[in-house]
């Protein structure tokens, strides 16, 4: 999962640039000034970080660059999750115009900010040349000692938020008794009001066609009497009629076959007009204005319309009224239930505090052991006798974090009291502090390329030389990128890179214009070039002749 490639357009003051990158320890060297961090910039922007504008090459409309890395398969579930196809390669991009707005892609799909920063994450760890000021922020000290410990936090924090919420849950209901107490008497007596009638469902409709019904009752019995009459009547009634037409045509089909068909449509005329005849002699059998029963629905139907304009609602919601009422009490009896929240809170805390003290023990097991791998890491950056020490105070409440607080603390020297990261005066031993810290934490960490960004500020000499070695040593396993000023740093290297700036001709009314490029250095010129490290811009033969045995040359090198 090495870093293959960067590739960079119009960004800063590269015009254009692709790098390969080999595995190892690569060292990037160059002049003050020359740009030795934009390859840096370019591969954080690339992998999420913030999009600024101002990072456009004077002239230019966008910047654009990419970083290709080796494939992973335990990326691969990472990626389908993302909908982004898995390859051979890993090829991440991002683009950012003059007005700041950023596009970004993960093997050609289009990603967001977050997700490049989160793949970021999983492919290489970055420690800057003020990576010591981390040391004095409590989440990112204790974030250190858990990823030495090798644990998550996850459960803590998600037993930390259920413990908030019950505890705010009760606290609110605690607070707003009064208040529950009066909505619940006020719920209580509307459904009690409501209640009393205990309207059905479909009540209302069916007392409304009810009354209806036998309020016209005498209406009903009239016309149905009427029609009666009038398919029975012996002079003019219909029935008597449709049998005289259909026995004459009968009479007379034998002459006329169309009669046949004619007769067949009266005879079912005749019979359709006895059955509605007979059901009408049903129906006045039994028809009755009922007074009773209709001063019954009169006053039902009261109550109902009595409830519904005092709660200004139409009569057939009556039902789904009241079953809202009784919903809202079951909720606010549940709200009153103090008993039942300081159970669920009581639950929620213990629920918490076994995670807390769970943690808590491991860190304490962690904590001596990378105190005793950073301290012996100082003894060979020029703080012989030093010590550093992981300090886990309890915390007078417990915090989303755990229940104590960690801190690093650092003794220089023997005999020595160790003193918070903070109080370190020295900015030399702040750095080679970070850098131990940085060296050890390393090891740990799942991505496979480290880059350290001018970490090795404010140290020298022999100090110098065994950071580098510590870094060609973590080359053995995991490829190692540092940007350095360090001589000593550079000849430990397996590979070379050196960052310059060069005047080029610019065609228009602005001349020439600064560009940055890297090149790869060869056995010869890289002698030269930490010859010019040790010795400055103008470089001698004793410089030369000094660099080719820290490099361990023994072929001759002509001083330019």
């Amino acid at each position: 999962m090495a870093l293959r490639r960067i590739a960079l357009r119009d960004f800063v003051i590269v015009r254009s640039l692709e790098l390969d990158l080999s595995g190892g320890f690569t060292v990037l060297t160059g002049e003050t000034g020359a740009g030795k961090s934009i390859l840096i910039d370019a591969l954080q922007l690339a992998l999420g970080n913030r999009a600024d504008a101002g990072a456009v090459r004077e002239g230019a409309e966008r910047l654009d660059v990419s970083a290709e890395f080796d494939a992973d398969p335990a990326l691969d579930t990472w990626l389908d999750e993302g909908g982004f196809e898995a390859g051979d390669a890993l090829l991440l991009r991002r683009t950012v115009d003059l007005q700041g707005r950023s596009r970004g892609w993960i093997n050609g799909s289009p990603a967001t900010a977050t997700q490049l920063r989160e793949l970021g994450d999983r492919l290489l760890d970055i420690h800057g040349q003020h990576a010591w000021q981390s040391l004095t922020r409590p989440e990112a000290v204790r974030g250190l000692l858990d990823a030495y410990a090798g644990v998550r936090t996850d459960a803590l924090d998600a037993a930390w938020q259920s413990w908030r919420q019950a505890l705010s849950a009760l606290e609110h209901a605690r607070s707003a008794q009064d208040s529950l107490q009066r909505e619940r008497e006020r719920l209580q007596w509307q459904i009690s009001e409501v209640a009393k009638l205990a309207p059905g469902v479909d009540e209302w409709e069916e007392l409304s066609t009810n009354h209806s019904r036998i309020s016209n009752a005498q209406a009903l019995i009239d016309a149905a009497q009427g029609a009666s009459q009038a398919l029975e009547d012996d002079d003019n009634g219909a029935l008597p009629a449709l049998a005289r037409a259909l026995t004459l045509l009968q009479n007379c089909e034998h002459i006329e076959p169309e009669f046949r068909a004619l007769g067949e449509v009266l005879a079912s005329c005749v019979a359709q007009a006895s059955d509605a005849a007979h059901t009408l002699h049903g129906y006045l059998r039994d028809a009755d204005t009922d007074p009773q029963t209709l001063a019954e629905l009169d006053e039902r139907m009261g109550l109902w319309m009595s409830l519904a304009r005092r709660y200004k609602r139409p009569p057939a919601e009556l039902p789904a009224l009241l079953a809202g009422w009784q919903a809202e009490l079951q909720a606010l009896d549940a709200q009153s239930d103090l008993e039942g929240l300081e159970r669920a809170e009581q639950n929620a805390q213990q629920a918490y505090m076994k995670e807390a003290r769970a943690l808590g023990k491991v860190r304490k097991q962690a904590a001596p052991r990378l105190a005793q791998a950073v301290t012996d890491a100082m003894q060979g950056l020029g703080m012989q006798g030093g010590r550093f020490d992981v300090e886990l105070q309890p915390l007078a409440q417990p915090s989303r974090a755990g229940l104590e607080d960690v801190a690093f603390l650092v003794a220089g020297h023997t005999g020595s009291t160790p003193r918070a990261i903070g109080k370190v005066a020295s900015g030399g031993e702040l750095s080679r502090i970070a850098l131990a810290i940085a060296v050890t934490t390393s090891q740990l960490g799942a991505a496979q390329t480290l880059i350290f960004d001018e970490v090795d500020a404010g140290v020298g000499g022999a100090v110098a030389e065994t950071v580098g070695r510590l870094m060609k040593q973590l080359g053995r396993d995991r490829q190692v990128l540092a940007v350095t000023h360090l001589p000593q740093v550079a000849a430990c290297a397996d590979h070379h890179l050196v960052v310059a700036k060069r005047q080029t001709a610019a065609a228009g009314k602005d001349g020439p214009r600064t560009e940055s490029g890297v090149s790869r250095l060869d056995d010869d010129n890289r002698a030269k070039e930490i010859a010019r490290m040790l010795g400055g811009e103008k470089v001698s033969q004793t410089s030369l002749a000094h660099a080719r045995e820290m490099l361990g040359h023994k072929t001759s090198v002509t001083a330019p």
